[in-house]
C-alpha cells in the first residue's frame, strides 16, 4: 500500500524526485539532469502531494501551483511505472483537489497519458495554448 500526503516542495530530496521522474518516464520532458533548475522547479510549487509506500519509497508526485480559490495548475503527475494502474495517480489527484477544493484543476497531458485523464474524471479542453520558455 501507499500513503499520499501534502508536503512542502522544498522538503523533497532532489535526487529521489529525479529518480521517480525517470521511473515514471516524465523525465523525458522535464529538466531532471539540470539539478539547479529541477530543484527550483520542485521548490517553486506551492502544492505538492507525494505518494510513498509503507516502507517509505517515493512512488508518486503531484506538483501544482494554485491560488486556492479559482485555479490549480497540476504541472506534473508522476507515478513510478511499476505502480501505474493501481490507483496511485487517482489518489494524488484526489489529495490535490482536497487541498484546493474550490479551484478548477487544470493540466497539460503528456502525449502518452492523454487517454488516462478522462478515465479519472477530467474533461478535454481544446483551447489551451503554451508559449515555451527559452530553456524549454
Amino acid at each position: 500500500m501507499w500513503k499520499c500526503e501534502q508536503i512542502a516542495g522544498t522538503s523533497l530530496d532532489v535526487e529521489e524526485a529525479a529518480d521517480l521522474y525517470r521511473a515514471s518516464t516524465l523525465a523525458e520532458r522535464r529538466p531532471v539532469d539540470d539539478r539547479e533548475r529541477f530543484a527550483q522547479m520542485l521548490a517553486g510549487a506551492n502544492l505538492v502531494v507525494t505518494a510513498r509506500t509503507d516502507g517509505g519509497r517515493l512512488i508518486g508526485i503531484a506538483r501544482s501551483m494554485t491560488d486556492g480559490a479559482y485555479a490549480t495548475y497540476l504541472s506534473d503527475l508522476a507515478v513510478d511505472a511499476a505502480f501505474q494502474g493501481k490507483g496511485v495517480g487517482r489518489d494524488l489527484v484526489r489529495v490535490t483537489r482536497e487541498a484546493a477544493p474550490r479551484a478548477e484543476l487544470i493540466l497539460l497531458s503528456a502525449p502518452g497519458a492523454v487517454g488516462y485523464y478522462p478515465h479519472i474524471g477530467f474533461a478535454h479542453h481544446d483551447s489551451a495554448w503554451t508559449l515555451p520558455g527559452p530553456g524549454a
